[in-house]
């Protein structure tokens, strides 16, 4: 496939939505799939909606998830501008050339006179009006009034709108590359507006004219839009771009974690999860949301996860980096029904790829947590307690919350256990065996192990008698890494003196 060039196009009214992402990831995927570009495109016509921050946002997001925009605004491209409200002579230039071929036409009603109508219609019991081949013939616009009126009122600078004229008794037909053939009959279309009284496109004209102007090859998008698209082609027909107009591709729903409708940005509060890349800060505490980001999820192991929301690679294989990713996509194998947002499989993901890597990288991930919190700790320290540890985080804050031990004394035990496990007449045998292990010639688990099991043999004591004993006494838990392990990173001063420390407070555990 030659020439592939796909577009992601938000609009900059909030945090963008992880479904936004992975419509963005979709299109990444196919393009690098055929060495095709990447573009993001600021659809911005909607100024009333606009939210500043929010392009910053989503452009960090993207970042954040490796999915780098080869053109677009701040990354350069031979279409520039990429934001549509830069772009609006443009647009009026092209909605004027629909209205001199007579596929679009002036409007002039105002929003007080169409309210009117709709009440009206309502009374009639007609409650879906809509502006079309029927209720034009009586609305105020250019095919019904003379063409004296039209320019009087053109030059008198009265406000009015610019909309698609919609055929009649016809069927509009395009080919989905994931839902096969769909089509439209003209007549349950409505003459939607290409140019508002402002003098901005709507979303309509100005995504046709930039994905013709900028030789999108292909249009991936939420099924949100699939409704839209009758009209769309019916504006590259109206423009005499149906040889060049792009192939569609409209992707399945992210639904909610139950699977009842959509996933939406209330339900991260309501099933307490992050449905956001990263953190966004609102006007209202209300409007303030964590991301994946902030949760602790790794980038790598979010976007691997939403390749999976509505795309199998029909193999077995679940773990796959974003080269991978984008060898293996394929839009025929994008299902057409909604996809439920599993967060139990995110963390797994997550976990994944938190097993996988290096102490030494996620020691540079989680010390920004820990210095916040006041731990200061040597980089080696902190990659060795890492290694440690990772195999048990699903998210990176556990690594604070479940190895604090490992950056400051313990301060909270398991006393249930600790009434379980200790008995004060064994005091003097785990006394001998700190000795023992403050003697011992080597600190790492292999030699700490064969020091505690020569004691316990010597001494006739069984494993269940001393190893919880010393998880208790080194972490306050049960819960944790193998003691060997633990006694390596900690070392010999701190596993020593938190054994002496413990068996002072066990005693006085009733």
């Amino acid at each position: 496939m030659k020439n592939v060039r796909v577009r992601f196009a938000p609009s900059p009214t909030g945090p963008l939505h992880i479904g936004g992402v992975r419509t963005a990831l979709y299109n990444y995927l196919f393009a690098k799939k055929y060495g095709g570009t990447f573009i993001l495109r600021i659809e911005d016509t909607d100024q009333g909606r606009y939210v500043p921050g929010a392009e910053e946002y989503i452009i960090e997001s993207l970042k954040w998830c490796g999915l780098v925009p080869g053109e677009g605004p701040g990354f350069g491209g031979e279409f520039v501008p990429y934001r549509q409200s830069e772009r609006k002579a443009i647009y009026q230039k092209f909605a004027l050339e629909l209205v001199s071929r007579g596929e679009a036409y002036y409007a002039f009603d105002t929003p007080e006179e169409l309210d009117f109508y709709r009440k009206t219609e309502a009374e009639k019991g007609n409650h879906n009006f809509k502006y079309d081949n029927v209720t034009r013939q009586e609305m105020k616009n250019s095919l019904t009034l003379p063409a004296e009126e039209v320019n009087r009122r053109l030059d008198a600078g009265e406000d009015y709108v610019i909309r698609l004229k919609v055929p009649e008794n016809e069927t509009v037909t395009f080919e989905d590359l994931i839902r096969g053939e769909v089509s439209f009959q003209t007549n349950e279309l409505d003459d939607k507006v290409l140019m508002k009284s402002d003098g901005m496109p709507t979303y309509h004209l100005a995504n046709i004219v930039d994905d013709h102007l900028m030789k999108i090859s292909h249009v991936i998008r939420g099924e949100e839009w699939l409704p839209s698209t009758g009209h769309h082609v019916l504006l590259y027909r109206a423009f005499g771009w149906e040889a060049t107009m792009p192939q569609f591709a409209h992707l399945p729903l992210i639904l909610k974690p139950d699977g009842k409708g959509k996933l939406s940005k209330r339900d991260g509060a309501k099933f307490g999860m992050p449905v956001f890349p990263l953190g966004w800060k609102g006007d209202t505490p209300e409007d303030n949301f964590d991301g994946f980001r902030e949760f602790g999820f790794l980038p790598e192991a979010v976007v691997n996860f939403l390749a999976f929301l509505g795309w199998n690679p029909g193999t077995e294989q679940e773990i796959f980096s974003l080269d991978e990713l984008c060898e293996a996509f394929s839009i025929e194998k994008i299902s057409k029904s909604g996809a439920r947002f599993d967060y139990d499989k995110a963390k797994w993901y997550n976990q994944q790829y938190l097993h996988a890597i290096r102490g030494e990288t996620l020691a540079e991930m989680i010390r920004p947590s820990l210095e916040s919190q006041g731990y200061k700790v040597s980089a080696d320290y902190l990659a060795a307690v890492c290694d440690l540890m990772k195999d048990r985080l699903t998210l990176l804050p556990d690594l604070v919350t479940q190895a604090y031990y490992f950056f400051t004394d313990v301060h909270t035990f398991d006393d249930q256990n600790i009434v379980k496990r200790w008995n004060a007449e064994s005091r003097p045998d785990f006394e001998a065996l700190t000795t023992a292990l403050a003697d011992a010639p080597g600190f790492d688990a292999a030699s700490l192990e064969e020091v505690v099991k020569n004691f316990m043999e010597a001494r006739n004591l069984k494993m269940g008698q001393v190893m919880p004993v010393l998880r208790l006494a080194l972490a306050g838990t049960m819960k944790g890494p193998a003691v060997y392990e633990m006694m390596e990173v900690l070392g010999k001063e701190r596993t020593v003196g938190r054994l002496q420390k413990a068996f002072d407070y066990f005693d006085t555990v009733k």
